[in-house]
């Protein structure tokens, strides 16, 4: 962080919030200096023509004066290339072996000296100075990623230069310490997403974008039914949940005091060409009229990203590129690409960095965090006051000052143990903190280091020991695992809360931010906290409600009271309207396992953006104020204070507002009610939504399809917290002389559809 990215800092989050990011970072810069040798003279180096070529399956490497570049394209379309003899393993964002190469590929000579691949679904092309171009197989162009630029350090009569410090993941023959900057350019049309999550907009604008995961704050969190949450702020971790009777505490203090992790300090938050997030990755999602494609430089070193959106010429004017500069302090330089519909783009994602861990079912529901040290007397009291108030409740989040005061089960005779397998029998799970971190000693390979390589991959390892030990130690259910910080691949694990955002309204639209950039960056299951703020800090009940409304749709549900109020303290008005929320939801459950079953298979987020199943569609590309939930509901939240009604555009289609019934057609913009009782939220027609039926039981709702139109809907249904597999169920909807037909889809043809049906729309 530089001194125009604080100023900046100071501007858009205020003047307590800029100091205390400019404390934070320079904790951080203090941190990193320990230990991290300075650098000497560099120099710089280009890759220079090509000279050679040799052929592999699915590729090969081209030899040029000054370096050599490894192009690999897979069976399922997916692009690999790597500098300087860097190969796609070993990588902490892979889950596993590389993808095999397409056998039916081949690097062949192409125009002007330069070579290309031609697949199925891609086609690769490298220039004589070493710009590698991706197109689709009509030869529309992707991305066009320049010849790339190294500073390496100088040897002297002593020897190497600065190494840099240890070896990142995927180390190839160059030397680890040169500092390397890749241009690219994509279509004039072209949006950005991504970067893990991000709170100053869904669509990353122009700026620059750091990739060291910073924000500070809560810890993260481990669980697996009643269990243990681990936490990555300042802290590197996650929230674990272990088994009722065991409790897991992990905490080190790395030198005079400061705990080592992804970040440092409190109070840094996101934002447009702002500060880092609590989990950024560099992943891009890029959409344009040419298709839709993913961009991952498995790096994990620190670095930035500056994005410049293009511009079309008008008349016979010449279009201006969009432009993307990644900039990397040391590490390979090797890339990922996947193309292809938004949909197949996440699930080659998945493929390569492994499948959306599937959270328990009880995690679905909704989940209060305490803060405070009061022990199992003040857990008894929460969990009583939402009964007393007809909140439904999942779990209860003990924070870390729970754990750190060292007796979180203090009152209860059988301590956490006791206390967790009380609030089991009432089917409420009981889920604490842990702070995992490393301690610095001297003469260690890892502290005396590049301590820089390992920023967000801290909170990814965290993640992936607590997700293995929770395994081991119940392994008849499904770990609950929410860190707070993470990189490439965290899904695997479990899920993250979308961390600390601005104060008042702006933290509203930033929350759905961060919920969608990570849903395109592969971490299906994420959520705001929930909480109440004062006056000053520019809290209102109306805010409150709003929030409240908002994480009702989102997919991890969680409230937080301690210093913050509860529901019902903000008047009976606030609290029927709240439990109207919940209650939608809660009819809504089986419509959240069966998307969350769906994301663990396709790796397709829960919540997608408007343009998600029309990317093509220019106008949704840029709304950043609605959300699809899976296929079927669009939901548009308030935003605004005093807001009573609000414009909501639509993709293409019927669509009926699910209040009112009545019927609007998309694409364009309507106008729709949004009382301070709820938001507003339409169905796709044709829509068969699975639901909590009148007598608790599985039902189905069905949104009557447009004439000479059919829907349909998929259905999974919930087998528990185990490994049970589970089946999908398929079910169409059409229109027959002015009534509703919905029909289970098998095999075998079609039959009834075996459950309760209910319609509306007609």
């Amino acid at each position: 962080m530089d001194g125009r990215e604080l100023l900046r800092s100071m501007k858009v989050f205020g003047s307590v919030e800029g100091l205390r990011t400019v404390r934070s970072a320079w904790r951080q810069r203090r941190t990193d200096a320990w230990g991290t040798p300075p650098r000497g003279a560099e120099r710089a180096r280009v890759p220079g023509l090509a000279e050679a070529a040799e052929s592999a399956p699915g590729g090969g490497t081209i030899r040029f004066a000054r370096s050599s570049l490894r192009v690999c394209v897979s069976a399922g379309g997916t692009v690999f290339w790597g500098w300087d003899g860097a190969g796609p393993l070993p990588s902490y964002a892979l889950a596993g072996e590389a993808p095999e190469p397409d056998p039916r590929a081949a690097l062949e000579p192409d125009t002007d000296g330069g070579w290309r691949i031609v697949s199925e679904r891609v086609t690769v092309a490298v220039s004589r100075h070493g710009a590698v171009e991706v197109r689709t197989p009509g030869g529309l162009l992707l991305r066009r990623d320049l010849p790339p630029r190294w500073w390496e350090p100088v040897e002297t009569s002593g020897g190497a230069g600065p190494s840099g410090g240890a070896a990142p993941s995927g180390s190839g023959d160059a030397s680890e310490a040169a500092r390397w900057v890749q241009r690219s350019e994509v279509p004039a049309d072209a949006r950005f997403f991504g970067l893990g999550g991000r709170s100053g907009g869904l669509r990353l604008r122009d700026g620059s974008y750091g990739l060291r995961s910073t924000a500070s704050g809560r810890g993260a969190g481990l669980g697996l039914g009643s269990g243990l949450w681990s936490g990555s702020g300042s802290r590197s971790g996650s929230r674990l949940g272990a088994g009722a009777g065991s409790r897991l505490r992990a905490k080190a203090w790395a030198g005079a005091g400061s705990r080592l992790g992804s970040g440092s300090g409190s109070g840094s938050r996101s934002g447009s060409g702002d500060v880092p997030s609590h989990l950024a990755m560099p992943v891009q999602f890029i959409v344009s009229d040419a298709g839709t494609h993913l961009m991952f430089h498995d790096n994990s070193r620190d670095g930035r990203v500056a994005l410049s959106e293009g511009e079309e010429g008008s008349g016979s004017g010449h279009d201006r590129p969009g432009t993307c500069e990644v900039r990397m302090e040391g590490g390979p330089l090797r890339c990922w690409v996947v193309v292809g519909t938004p949909a197949r783009v996440l699930h080659g994602w998945a493929a390569l960095t492994g499948a959306p861990a599937l959270p328990p079912s009880w995690a679905l529901g909704p989940q209060h965090a305490r803060e405070g040290s009061g022990g199992a007397a003040e857990v008894r009291e929460a969990v009583d006051a939402y009964r007393k108030h007809g909140l439904p409740l999942s779990a209860v989040h003990l924070d870390a000052v729970h754990l750190d005061a060292g007796h979180p089960g203090a009152g209860h005779p059988n301590g956490l143990s006791g206390l967790a397998e009380e609030l089991r029998k009432e089917d409420v799970r009981l889920v604490a903190a842990a702070d995992p971190a490393v301690r610095a000693e001297s003469g260690d390979q890892v502290h005396e280091g590049d301590r820089r390589e390992t920023s967000g991959v801290c909170g990814l390892a965290a993640a992936r020991a607590g997700y293995e030990g929770l395994r081991r130690l119940r392994p008849d259910e499904r770990p609950f695992l929410l860190s707070r910080s993470g990189w490439a691949g965290t899904q695997r694990y479990g899920g993250t809360w979308a961390g600390e955002v601005p104060a008042g309204w702006p933290g509203l639209r930033g929350s759905l931010s961060l919920v969608l950039g990570l849903g395109l960056c592969g971490v299906p299951y994420s959520g705001p906290d929930v909480e109440g703020s004062g006056p000053d800090a520019g809290g209102s009940p109306e805010l409150f409600l709003r929030r409240y409304q908002l994480a009702a749709w989102l997919p991890l549900f969680r409230t937080r009271a301690g210093t913050s109020p509860e529901p019902w303290e903000f008047g009976p008005e606030i609290l029927e309207y709240a439990r109207g929320a919940l209650a939608e939801r809660e009819r809504l459950r089986p419509y959240f396992t069966t998307l969350a079953r769906l994301a663990r298979m396709t790796g397709a987020p829960y919540v997608r953006p408007v343009w998600w199943g029309t990317p093509e569609d220019r106008t949704l590309r840029d709304c950043e104020d609605a959300f699809l939930l899976g296929d079927s509901l669009l939901v548009a939240p308030v935003l605004a204070p005093g807001a009573d009604r609000r414009a909501v555009r639509l993709p293409r289609g019927r669509w009926y507002d699910t209040a009112t019934g009545r019927a609007y057609e998309g694409p364009g913009q309507v106008l729709l009610d949004a009382p301070l009782s709820r938001v507003p939220v339409l169905a796709r027609a044709g829509a068969v939504l699975p639901v909590r039926g009148e007598e608790g039981g599985p039902a189905l709702e069905v949104w009557a399809p447009a004439a000479g139109r059919t829907g349909g809907g998929l259905v999974v249904r919930d087998t528990g917290d185990g490994w049970e597999p589970a089946e999908i169920e398929r079910y169409q909807s059409r229109l027959v002389d002015g009534r509703v037909v919905v029909e289970r889809v098998t095999d075998d043809g079609v039959a009834e559809a075996g459950l309760p049906v209910r319609v509306r729309g007609l």
